[in-house]
């Protein structure tokens, strides 16, 4: 794929979206940190129904360790993985407290080094909460960023860096969402929506659909 193609794909995915963001329910970087950890193999919408109840009791470092383990569980038990999230979410806090006076650190190196959160999860926080030009690949964006050609790549990382390599400065801020939005809703797993896609003409993929 040429870098005018790549460069049209992504004007009609922001004049489509021209303010992509999360679909988790957030207002500061701690929750947003807390809904990514917990988001790992879990739906935004399963997400935000725990923390909807969550935040308002209880959204900062110190108001989490107050729940306690057992009172963080109780929170977040619809999600799949909820012992073991609960548990990184109750260290995280220790450490943000005891390293960072409670605050989300803003460098990549810092943010993986709190339980729970790998390079994904701090690309995440990083450009969504801080506004930095990292770009999270996710399962969607490894699908989207393969089947298109836009930036192929045989593992997350690969295409992380060919993301990075491939799209001009002033799409980074806003890539990753657009890329994850379209690969949920429009370009899906198991059947692309190839008929409704803002792309089609411009996509790669050889076995379009006409839906």
């Amino acid at each position: 794929m040429n870098p005018a193609k790549r460069r049209a794909i992504l004007e009609r995915l922001r004049a489509e979206n021209p303010a992509p963001t999360t679909e988790l329910n957030y207002s500061t970087p701690f929750e947003l940190l807390v809904a990514v950890i917990l988001s790992a193999q879990a739906t935004d919408k399963g997400v935000n129904k725990a923390t909807d109840r969550l935040f308002p009791v209880a959204n900062t470092p110190q108001a989490i360790l107050d729940l306690g383990l057992d009172g963080l569980k109780d929170y977040v038990k619809t999600i799949g993985l909820f012992n073991t999230k609960a548990a990184n979410v109750i260290k995280t806090c220790r450490l943000l407290l005891d390293e960072h006076a409670g605050e989300v650190p803003q460098d990549r190196e810092a943010l993986e080094k709190l339980p729970g959160v790998g390079r994904k999860t701090a690309n995440v926080v990083l450009n969504t909460a801080f506004g930095h030009h990292t770009i999270a690949v996710d399962t969607h964006i490894f699908r989207v960023s393969n089947r298109t050609g836009f930036a192929p790549g045989k593992t997350v990382l690969a295409v992380e860096k060919k993301l990075e390599k491939f799209t001009p400065e002033e799409f980074k801020r806003d890539v990753h969402h657009w890329l994850i939005l379209h690969g949920r809703y429009v370009c899906t797993a198991r059947k692309p929506r190839c008929g409704a896609c803002t792309i089609h003409d411009l996509c790669e993929y050889r076995k379009k659909t006409d839906e």
